[in-house]
């Protein structure tokens, strides 16, 4: 099970490479309810799980881009702005 844990992690990093901080966000938030309903088999779990995903991606993001956040504009376009959390 461990192995799994880490595996969709290393994944999940990758597939979130290009996106913007919102959709990184979301997606740890997808993979952390993932990993805690399989690691519980509730929803409880799935939720906490979710959470904690969410949190934690939040922090890296914010962390590894040194306060700067990836945002879309409304025409489409990417831009960098410093992160408003």
């Amino acid at each position: 099970m461990k192995q799994i844990v880490i595996a969709v992690a290393m994944v999940s990093t990758l597939a979130v490479a290009g996106c913007t901080t919102g959709e990184k966000i979301a997606t740890g938030a997808g993979v952390g309810a993932a990993i805690g309903g399989a690691a519980t088999h509730t929803l409880v779990g799935a939720a906490i799980g979710a959470g904690i995903g969410a949190v934690a991606t939040a922090v890296i993001v914010k962390n590894y881009h040194n306060g700067w956040c990836t945002y879309r504009a409304a025409d489409g376009h990417l831009y960098r702005a410093r992160c408003n959390y």
